[in-house]
């Protein structure tokens, strides 16, 4: 069975990603041919449009395979990296893309998942749509552009889904603005089909919209508007991680105590360079930051708490993760900075 599968239907380039029974995680090979496979349609006229889905009903794309990450890593940090710049060069090219870019991101959608279907024209959420990037309770950060499109999201909301992994559910996706659409369940499958079917000519991207409209649904509720008071009230106007949490601290808010609940368990390391990368990524366009993106990941595979935020969340399962320094108290500044020093030869390179 193909891992991920490209079809052209009418005017539509069509990318399933099919590995149902891993929650559609992309390995290194399916990024590779994804990249190729869109290069290939940004220049044949007979595509106007492109799609991506994930195969079964679980997931879009949960991220990339961490467990083969962590292995290869464990044996060849320089090796593992190029993982990463393959993934980073295809969202950049996702983002930059010359035709309209749709995303149906019914089901879970977190960590590489969000860097191929965020940075797109299109996203639509679905019922059981559960996006995160929970990367700093693994040791990462969140990569795959989260340093661009997360800090312009509005009240802090970026930095805290960034810090903490908090999910969001279709309507929390619709309010924060990670989706452009929601389509209710039972017409899902009917959405997909309109699409394929509309004619496509010189307003492609408009044509897209008006089905995307004529099937967009309420989604309910929006949990993450019962906390936007207080993120925007607590996240927002740091200079740095230590301003953040002493607000958080000084703060009597429910709210507050069990984010400090939930930070306390993440990486110290993870989150001073999520923190960093927020700060810096706000000023930086899409690609800059990418580069940066990849100067830090390929330090962060040379570290300690990738290795042991897997070993705990994924292969052991303790959930007692020992992190090196185990606090925010103990990190040394000057070691954080050299995560985002220039890598001479080995940098990003984008078209």
């Amino acid at each position: 069975m193909t891992d991920i599968v490209f079809e052209q239907t009418g005017a539509w380039g069509v990318i399933t990603l099919n590995r149902e029974k891993a929650l559609n995680a992309l390995t290194w090979d399916m990024v590779k041919a994804m990249r190729a496979q869109l290069i290939a349609w940004a220049g044949d006229d007979t595509v106007k449009a492109v799609l991506v889905k994930g195969a079964g009903e679980r997931a879009f794309c949960a991220g990339g395979d961490i467990r083969w990450l962590h292995d290869a890593a464990k044996a060849d940090p320089a090796h593992a990296s190029e993982f990463f710049r393959e993934e980073y060069r295809n969202n950049s090219l996702i983002y930059h893309y010359p035709k309209p870019y749709v995303a149906l991101i019914d089901g879970i959608v977190m960590g590489g998942g969000v860097g191929i279907s965020v940075h797109g024209d299109f996203r639509v959420a679905g019922d059981a749509t559960l996006f995160a990037m929970p990367e700093t309770g693994i040791g990462l950060f969140p990569d795959v552009g989260g340093g661009h499109f997360m800090p312009r999201l509005h009240d802090g909301l970026g930095l805290y889904y960034a810090l903490t992994g908090a999910r969001a559910k279709a309507a929390d996706c619709m309010a924060a603005g990670i989706a452009t659409h929601y389509a209710p369940a039972g017409k899902y499958a009917e959405l997909e089909s309109a699409l394929m079917a509309v004619p496509l000519g010189a307003h492609a991207h408009g044509d897209i919209e008006t089905v995307l409209d004529v099937y967009a649904g309420d989604p309910g509720h929006a949990g993450v508007n019962d906390l936007r008071g207080d993120v925007a009230r607590l996240f927002v106007g740091h200079e740095t991680l230590a301003s953040l949490m002493a607000a958080l601290k000084a703060d009597d808010s429910a709210f507050a105590g069990e984010t400090l609940k939930t930070l306390e368990r993440m990486s110290p390391t993870s989150m001073a360079l999520t923190f960093q990368q927020m700060q810096r990524g706000h000023t930086l366009d899409f690609d800059d930051n990418i580069k940066m993106e990849f100067r830090i990941v390929r330090r962060v595979m040379e570290g300690h708490d990738f290795f042991e935020g897997v070993r705990a969340q994924i292969l052991d399962k303790d959930r007692e993760p020992k992190w090196q320094p185990a606090s925010l108290a103990a990190l040394n500044e000057d070691e954080i900075a050299k995560y985002f020093e220039a890598l001479g030869e080995a940098e990003l390179v984008l078209p």
